[in-house]
């Protein structure tokens, strides 16, 4: 069997016809590009790199166009970091923004108990101030008044409670109506009253806050028996009001009085624990104000329920 001297010719050019096995283009017939390239007629052919039209050099690279730089707020206000929007406080998962949480919440406390003590050591042991004000019942009303509206404003509005610096505003608001409305029915008792019932309750918050920080039961798991708690002590209270409107009865008012103290006891201990996290239901980082707002609202009312039983005994 003879063998040809060369391949047979090859001179269909279409694409859609590759060469039969065995046969291969003759010089100057079409080479189809590398990686399986096709010129699309009337379209932006680039050459691939590496082969260049004939009688032209390689084309140039275009440049990439310029990205944006985002400014990032690198620890921000909050010094918690990036920041992806106003008030982004990163993840609770975060052992430094729990830390950074709970250090805000009791700076806050203390600042507002600061001022309260404050309010109620004048309302107590300066005389004119003292009689002014039980001659003038109406300041325990007014301050009541606005008390609870900013109460209720930075309970149930979400969005003043977490912008700056309104929820800094309302719950200094807060403080100082809280502080003339303690400092008015301090007023009504002895200083020796005020005094032991300030020692109690300090010795109350502290052992609370010590035993949440090292227990293993979890008060927030419990939150529906919190919810009766409250409600019942709602409409307790409510009965008693109108019980002793009528007529004063001592062991009525000392049972309310110490049902009261108990239960502001265990929500402190509830709300000590949905600060500091690890536990079923936790506070959102952002909430830093709430937190401070519900530990500081249980600490004046255990005050105020212990100021009653002690009172009435000096």
């Amino acid at each position: 069997m003879s063998h040809p001297n060369a391949p047979p010719p090859y001179t269909d050019r279409d694409p859609l016809y590759p060469p039969r096995p065995g046969e291969y283009p003759q010089p100057g017939g079409y080479y189809p590009q590398p990686g399986g390239y096709y010129p699309q007629p009337g379209g932006y052919n680039p050459q691939p790199a590496g082969y260049p039209e004939p009688g032209r050099g390689p084309q140039p690279v275009p440049p990439m166009p310029p990205i944006p730089s985002v400014p990032l707020n690198i620890g921000g206000a909050e010094g918690y970091g990036p920041q992806v929007e106003a008030g982004g406080f990163g993840s609770w998962d975060d052992k430094a923004v729990r830390h950074a949480f709970i250090r805000r919440v009791y700076l806050i406390i203390t600042l507002q108990l600061l001022v309260t003590v404050g309010i109620i050591a004048i309302f107590t042991f300066v005389e004119p101030v003292t009689t002014f004000v039980q001659r003038n019942p109406a300041i325990n009303y007014a301050s009541y008044a606005v008390f609870f509206v900013t109460y209720m404003v930075l309970v149930c509005c979400e969005g003043p409670r977490r912008r700056f610096p309104w929820n800094i505003i309302l719950l200094a608001v807060l403080t100082l109506a809280m502080g003339l409305m303690t400092g008015t029915i301090a007023s009504l008792y002895s200083s020796k009253a005020v005094i032991i019932c300030i020692g109690i309750t300090a010795i109350i918050t502290i052992a609370i806050t010590v035993f949440c920080f090292q227990t293993k039961v979890d008060f927030t798991s419990c939150a529906g028996l919190f919810a009766i708690l409250g409600i019942v002590l709602f409409i307790v209270g409510i009965v008693t009001a109108i019980v002793l409107a009528f007529k004063y009865i001592y062991w009525l008012h000392m049972l309310y009085a110490g049902l009261g103290a108990v239960a502001f006891t265990l929500f402190l201990a509830y709300d000590t624990q949905l600060v500091l996290g690890n536990r079923k239901h936790t506070i959102s980082p952002e909430e830093y104000v709430y937190g401070a707002l519900k530990i500081y609202t249980d600490i004046v009312y255990i005050f105020l329920n212990l100021l009653q039983i002690v009172g009435s005994r000096t």
